[in-house]
């Protein structure tokens, strides 16, 4: 009896065949699954550029059909309307309005200049009797008295030799327009390649560099409170912001007429006829008027 309850002992114990394939299946799934997702992510990453091979960059998204349409019949209307004086122009534009920000009023004036003639490139500054509708940053390079005198006309920044490093080895650039009296411009023509592109480099022509007889306080003020700097394209043309949709119609009107007659009176000698060939008002995101001289 005892030899049959030891014969029968071993038969009740698993025997490692019958284990193996119990153990063994997990361990095969866990390591197909890191296989297959190693697979997939390069599938994937292959993916992306694939779906975005035929988008252009800078190309704004398709328009909806009702909108498409509505500029479309807005287009044809001005088409119709032509060119009309000033007034009308900015009661029109102001009924385009279909965005809930408030957009900048543009001006773009199409000159009758050769691009290829340097004497002829039309630049300036001007102050609007009812600024731009924004806050202007005003760097100012100048040291001694002038600084003091910088800070207290309101300049967000003021410095010298230290702003120019800011400037060279941080790439600091908050600012909108940059002011130089006279004996600093040998220290800040060191960043012509930077301030240069960016139509930012002080220039007399655009009143941004005060002589020693000038009055700095007053052109810091000027630009503070919304002095426009203007500058003739590679296609000889300008374009400016002249205020804000929110302003009034007449506060709008009287911008533009300064803003015109003072790019009229910048015509350079060697111009010979028209020297405005057209004028168009706009918004950011309406059509262009055009407007009668």
């Amino acid at each position: 009896m005892a030899k049959d309850k030891e014969d029968a002992a071993p038969a009740a114990e698993p025997t490692p065949a019958a284990s193996t394939p119990v153990a063994a299946a997990p361990t095969e799934t866990a390591a197909a699954k890191p296989a297959e997702a190693k697979e997939a992510k390069p599938q994937a990453e292959a993916a992306l550029p694939t779906a975005n091979k035929n988008k252009k960059p800078g190309v704004p998204p398709r328009r909806g059909k009702k909108l498409r349409n509505h500029l479309r019949n807005v287009e044809k209307k001005l088409r119709e309307v032509g060119t009309i004086p000033v007034k009308q122009a900015v009661a029109e534009l102001k009924k385009l309005k279909r965005v809930k920000f408030d957009e900048t009023v543009e001006i773009h004036i199409n000159l009758g200049i050769d691009v290829t003639q340097s004497d002829q490139m039309v630049r300036g500054a001007i102050p609007l009797p009812h600024g731009i509708g924004k806050s202007v940053r005003v760097a100012v390079f100048a040291q001694g008295d002038n600084a003091t005198k910088a800070k207290a006309a309101g300049a967000d920044i003021v410095g010298a030799a230290d702003l120019v490093e800011k400037i060279q080895k941080e790439g600091f650039l908050e600012f909108d327009v940059v002011i130089a009296t006279q004996d600093m411009m040998a220290m800040v023509s060191r960043l012509g390649k930077v301030l240069g592109p960016r139509g930012l480099m002080p220039t007399p022509k655009a009143g941004t560099v005060v002589p020693a007889s000038g009055d700095l306080s007053a052109a810091v003020k000027e630009f503070k409170a919304g002095k426009v700097e203007y500058r003739s394209d590679k296609t000889g043309q300008i374009h400016a912001g002249v205020g804000k949709m929110s302003f009034d119609e007449q506060k709008l009107v009287e911008n533009i007429n300064v803003f015109v007659e003072q790019v009229r009176n910048a015509k350079p000698s060697g111009v010979k006829g028209n020297f405005i060939n057209g004028v168009v008002l706009s918004a950011t995101m309406s059509p262009g008027i055009r407007i009668s001289f």
